[in-house]
């Protein structure tokens, strides 16, 4: 593997009907998690969940557009210049602002070594 990967965000592989990309896949990021997700204007059906299970934070950064994120019933606003990281034990939810919103998502669990869900693999 090269010690670098350029790749344009519209050349990625796309899940959910373009809503998700394949990120860290595209990338060969292999020691933390990594999707671009992109909502339409207003969409508001991003499902509620958090990590319990798995025990992974996230972060996340929106590249365009705004959006607000629902924690644990509080509404926070998102834009390009604001980043909320949120615990794994946490309930979050996004809904996208009048614009539309992407949004760049990492995550790892702390502690642990990183292991890739199988949804997160590119097919190539």
């Amino acid at each position: 593997m090269s010690s670098y990967t350029l790749k344009k965000i519209d050349e990625m592989e796309a899940m959910h009907g373009g809503a998700m990309r394949l990120a860290r896949s595209a990338l060969g990021v292999s020691s933390f998690g990594m999707q671009i997700e992109e909502f339409p204007p207003n969409f508001d059906s991003y499902p509620e969940h958090s990590h319990d299970e798995d025990g992974q934070e996230e972060v996340y950064l929106v590249l365009r557009g705004s959006a607000e994120i629902e924690i644990e019933g509080e509404r926070l606003a998102l834009d390009p210049e604001t980043l909320v990281r949120v615990g794994p034990g946490v309930s979050r939810r996004i809904f996208a602002g009048p614009d539309g919103v992407r949004i760049l998502a990492l995550g790892g669990v702390p502690g642990s070594a990183y292991e890739a869900p199988e949804f997160s693999k590119a097919a190539s």
